[in-house]
């Protein structure tokens, strides 16, 4: 059994000793301990930080504190080192029972819309990421508001001081540190201006992977300075390496007008695999999505593509997907067509991803495209492009 707090723990006990609820207050009445003490817990996945209210939770429940800490699903204070060198030898404890069935897992407030795979809630991400247990989900995913005062929908603050937004960061990505599984994936996608500070703070926590860059040549040009060309993508990973890592391949940059390929490989050409070339950590082929009728929201939309690269590349079927910023709810969508299981939170207007989620058909096609160029060395149109002009094709090897 998974508890997400100390409320949780006290009642569990008292189930198994046959105790109701009267005399469960009426032993923290010993203490001085208030009803209302205990259930500002019963939301709240927090340890508390009142020495007496914690001295009566382990003397009723006769646990350590050490206890406590895992039988709220946390690694206890003091133990994150050893639980990280250890995680080989935990995850082949763990794996013994692999007949095992892992829920979806829940929040003690109800989803603002659910599906076989998912549950998408309505509030503030750092809150409800306190509800989630240590080491329960495969990746996160995060997309915050990048602080430039755009208009989201009400209660979106996306005009904070320098020092406020940072702090407000690390707020949830110290949530988020704590909910991944030993060789998870953390990745977030910001602006670099913005991933300079983060990136110094999580190298005390994970192990950097990989700094992406995501092409995308939107701006207009700012005087006195280089012009803003791309956003980046930190991928970040709880442990030595990532438990999954699935390469993604795509096809040759070739010429569009003659099908020519851009870079010579010369005599490599027979050694060029038939599904791709390797991406790199620079992403050129993701486009944002401009068009008013392909956007669910009236604000910026991650596109499919880019999100498809990115759960396809660190998760397995049925491994959890966290995005604690939902936006339009792309994570969402890509997780229920890569069969991944998922859980959301959205601080704004939730009903737009429910309509998404209800209607998969517009997704649906846009992943079908994406999997037309996806693992080929050249997509069908291109094939036939190089063919008409002559150039080699890697079944002539």
């Amino acid at each position: 059994m998974r508890f997400f707090s100390v409320y949780d723990v006290i009642f569990y006990v008292a189930k198994e000793r046959g105790h109701s609820e009267k005399d469960v207050y009426a032993f923290f009445r010993k203490f001085k301990i208030k009803k209302k003490d205990i259930e500002e817990y019963k939301t709240s996945g927090v340890i508390p930080s009142d020495l007496t209210l914690i001295d009566a939770i382990l003397s009723y429940t006769e646990m350590s504190m050490i206890e406590l800490e895992l039988k709220m699903g946390r690694i206890p204070r003091g133990y994150e080192k050893v639980f990280i060198d250890k995680t080989k030898d935990i995850a082949d404890l763990l794996s013994k029972n692999k007949n095992e069935t892992y829920p979806i897992l829940n929040i003690n407030v109800p989803p603002f819309f659910e599906t076989e795979l998912g549950k998408l809630y309505s509030g503030d991400c750092v809150e409800l990421l306190k509800q989630i247990p240590d080491n329960s989900v495969d990746c996160v995913f995060a997309d915050p508001p990048f602080n430039l005062d755009k208009e989201y929908d009400e209660g979106v603050n996306d005009r904070l001081s320098y020092s406020d937004y940072i702090n407000w960061c690390i707020k949830w990505l110290d949530e988020c540190v704590r909910v991944l599984k030993p060789g998870g994936s953390l990745l977030i996608y910001n602006l670099p201006k913005w991933h300079t500070y983060l990136s110094n703070y999580l190298d005390q926590k994970l192990n950097f992977w990989s700094w992406i860059v995501v092409d995308m040549k939107l701006s207009l040009p700012i005087p006195n300075r280089l012009s803003p060309a791309h956003y980046s993508l930190l991928h970040y990973v709880k442990g030595s390496k990532p438990k999954t890592f699935n390469n993604q391949r795509i096809p040759l940059q070739t010429c569009r007008h003659c099908g020519g390929e851009i870079k010579d490989y010369g005599g490599y050409k027979s050694k060029m695999n038939s599904k791709g070339v390797n991406v790199s950590d620079v992403w050129s082929d993701i486009y944002p999505v401009r068009h008013n009728g392909s956007k669910n929201r009236k604000f910026n939309e991650l596109p499919v593509k880019l999100l498809d690269r990115i759960i396809s590349m660190s998760t397995n079927d049925n491994d959890i997907v966290l995005d604690p910023f939902g936006g339009s709810g792309t994570t969402f969508a890509v997780s229920e067509l890569l069969k991944r299981r998922w859980i959301g939170f959205e601080l704004g207007n939730c009903e737009i991803i429910k309509k998404r989620l209800t209607n998969k058909e517009k997704d649906k096609k846009l992943l079908e495209k994406v999997y037309k160029e996806k693992n080929k060395l050249f997509p069908d149109k291109v094939k036939e492009l190089r063919q008409s002009n002559g150039f080699w094709l890697s079944e002539d090897f």
